[in-house]
């Protein structure tokens, strides 16, 4: 790969820590934001700040992109100052953003030959990212991974090859949808049994060590409840393109509307899930 560089397109909560992982482990990473915060704050970590995405990816044989949606992922990619602009034969893009398949794909069919493209969607939220402990799950060639694996290890803590490209955003969505489910049945559980007389911190710690023990009961408090309604989205319309029926999944969109930080962070301290009415 050129140099063994990676290139880091968007440097939000999940971008700009694995700038600092991979500069830890001596890695060149050229760097493009729209935000020139964000393009400020990676280069105090020593990361080189690129005029476009393409100038970045001129620098780099693996581009991995980090913005939130597939508008933006289209964006980053197939502008004409775009990354693709600057990819050549041999280089490898990785779709970082939890997107559609079908954006994978369309973005891939748009690439220069010798390119190659990979979607790797990240589990391990913010946390995962700060401690350089993602979990990748990747869809497209299982040799390409392979090559690139290097450059993987300072910001993950495992890597999952899937299948084609796209599956590690079914993935995802698989992933998304048991996360945004146990948020709304913890809380429901926790809810109940505060009303039934029952303090919700005691009764935490004993689920803690029990059969139903899970990371999201565990981290609930850090949580940002964000992206559910795009996440939830995201698994109906490829639900619809199966042909399957996500009850779960339909009564998650309702519920997480409801449900904040604000909720979450009063019911784990033995108030209410909900505020209680002005009198």
């Amino acid at each position: 790969m050129r140099d063994g560089h990676v290139a880091v397109i968007g440097l939000g909560a999940m971008g700009l820590p694995i700038v600092r992982h991979l500069r830890a482990a001596g890695v060149g990473v050229p760097v493009y934001d729209l935000d020139e915060r964000a393009m400020t704050a990676a280069a105090a970590l020593g990361a080189f700040a690129a005029a476009s995405g393409a100038a970045a990816a001129r620098q780099a044989g693996v581009v991995a992109v980090f913005v939130p949606t597939d508008d933006d992922v289209r964006a980053a990619c197939l502008a004409a100052d775009g990354v693709l602009a600057g990819m050549a034969t041999g280089d490898v893009l990785l779709l970082c953003s939890s997107v559609r398949p079908e954006t994978c794909a369309a973005v891939a069919a748009r690439a220069p030959a010798g390119v190659e493209v990979l979607d790797a969607a990240l589990t391990g939220g913010v946390r995962g990212a700060e401690a350089g402990q993602v979990n990748l799950l990747v869809g497209g060639d299982a040799a390409t991974l392979e090559r690139i694996r290097p450059v993987l290890r300072p910001w993950t803590s495992a890597v999952h090859h899937l299948g084609p490209l796209g599956a590690g955003q079914i993935g995802k969505t698989a992933n998304n949808l048991v996360h945004w489910a146990q948020i709304c049945a913890i809380t429901e559980a926790l809810e109940l049994a505060r009303r039934a007389g029952v303090a919700v911190p005691v009764l935490r710690q004993a689920l803690m060590d029990g059969p139903v023990d899970s990371r999201t009961l565990r981290e609930l408090e850090h949580m940002r409840l964000t992206w559910h309604a795009k996440d939830l989205a995201n698994a109906a319309v490829l639900a619809e393109q199966v042909d399957l029926a996500l009850p779960v999944a339909e009564t998650a969109r309702t519920v997480m509307l409801g449900i904040g930080v604000d909720d979450v962070r009063r019911l784990l301290t033995g108030g209410p899930l909900h505020p209680l009415p002005s009198p």
